[in-house]
């Protein structure tokens, strides 16, 4: 798991193109463009896997109530339609209705780059569902006109996230020294980088 909620670093950036709407990968999974109408599936979602998400997500710290995931949505369609940032979510042919992730491309790294951020739930982790996943974002987000870089950050302790770069053929760029926002971080923070 990777940084969660959008923190910006400065002001966000503008991507000029969009990322795909939908994006299909092997095994039935898929990746959906997160809206409005997903705020009730994505609640049951967090709330189900608050322990699992609890040491590295601040936002996890306690259950969103629906009217916060909602507000949260609309906030992200919105942050879609001006190419700040790019939340998807999850979901398995096999399981319709059932969000099983959340993954987004931020634009709060800097010019010419984007972030990729994601959580796969508990009982769906060590399937390859964030590798497939943040693989395809790395390809759609490269793809963008303008966009030159893509960063994997996570906490040096969260060993999983960790793989999920590694595995893709990122660079581990440095270790940062970072405030500790969840109770798994350690604020050793490392940035992974894959460039066009």
């Amino acid at each position: 798991m990777t940084r969660g909620q959008p923190q910006p670093c400065g002001p966000l950036e503008v991507s000029p193109g969009r990322p795909p709407e939908l994006l299909r990968l092997p095994g039935g999974l898929r990746l959906h463009r997160r809206r409005s109408t997903h705020a009730a599936a994505l609640n049951r979602a967090v709330r189900a896997d608050l322990d699992h998400l609890r040491p590295w997500m601040e936002w996890a710290a306690e259950a969103p109530t629906r009217a916060r995931t909602a507000e949260l949505t609309r906030a992200g369609a919105a942050a879609w339609e001006a190419g700040t940032d790019f939340m998807y979510l999850a979901g398995l042919d096999a399981e319709p209705g059932r969000v099983i992730g959340a993954f987004g491309l931020h634009g709060r790294i800097g010019p010419g780059a984007l972030e990729i951020g994601y959580w796969v739930a508990a009982r769906h982790v060590g399937r390859g569902i964030a590798t497939a996943a943040a693989g395809a974002l790395t390809e759609a987000a490269l793809a963008l006109p303008g966009i030159a870089r893509v960063e994997i950050r996570c906490d040096q302790a969260n060993r999983a996230s960790a793989a999920v770069p590694r595995k893709l053929g990122y660079r581990l760029e440095r270790v940062v020294e970072v405030a500790v926002r969840a109770p798994g971080e350690t604020g050793r923070q490392l940035v992974w980088v894959m460039e066009r």
